[in-house]
């Protein structure tokens, strides 16, 4: 070969070879909508990202408002069965691990949250369960009865067991002339126990149920009294 065809052809061949891909504009288009399509899927998964977060974060903050109002209605429930306050604060060991619960953004924190208010209304179920065992949490006049029934039926009893031992003698009668005030003093007695034994909450007022614990304090000595004054004058 002569030296022109040596430097020529060659040349034509690496030029051709290296830019027959490059000047290809329908080549050029496809690569560009590729990356257009990528970049619009990439800003979409940003958006959509962008948007459950804020969903999530909004959604953390109304869980938040749940959670501290029952955690504030149970303190003070604690409180009022005597539970110290400092065991109703948070240790460092528990606010660490809350920290680290919560690392994980809004999604993790509103999980943390939602688990954290089945708890708190675990606990109000089981707060519930208790007080029904309670005197205090009954209706006035089931919870008064605790009260003015005993002492209804202490002199009563007194009365019966008097005149069964000494039939229709004097000590019955005698029983039965000193228990007739009884019922007005088992009543004022009862009236006062009742507030000793079930205090009201802060900013409550006891309700002593007052006609119907005289009722209750009444009625048994009215009906011993007529029964032993029947036997007495039958004997």
């Amino acid at each position: 070969m002569g030296p022109n065809a040596t430097v020529t052809g060659p040349g034509r061949q690496r030029t051709a070879g290296s830019n027959g891909n490059d000047g290809d504009p329908t080549t050029a288009w496809s690569e560009y909508l590729a990356a257009a399509r990528q970049l619009d899927g990439v800003r979409r998964g940003a958006a959509a990202a962008a948007g459950e977060q804020a969903r999530s974060a909004e959604a953390a903050r109304e869980e938040l408002t749940l959670v501290r109002t029952g955690l504030a209605s149970q303190q003070e429930r604690l409180r009022e069965l005597g539970v110290p306050a400092i065991s109703l604060v948070p240790s460092p060991p528990e606010l660490s691990e809350a920290a680290r619960s919560m690392a994980g953004g809004p999604a993790a924190v509103l999980a943390t949250l939602r688990t954290a208010r089945g708890w708190a209304e675990g606990a109000d179920a089981a707060l519930a369960a208790r007080r029904r065992f309670r005197p205090g949490s009954w209706p006035a006049r089931a919870r008064n009865l605790l009260v003015y029934g005993p002492l209804a039926l202490l002199v009563p009893l007194i009365q019966v067991v008097v005149y069964a031992a000494t039939g229709t003698g004097a000590a019955s009668v005698a029983a039965l002339i000193c228990g007739l005030p009884m019922p007005a003093i088992a009543f004022v007695v009862a009236w006062v126990a009742v507030g000793r034994v079930f205090r009201p909450g802060p900013g409550e007022r006891l309700d002593r149920t007052v006609r119907f614990g005289a009722l209750v304090c009444l009625v048994p000595a009215v009906l011993v009294t007529a029964g032993l004054l029947l036997a007495l004058l039958a004997g």
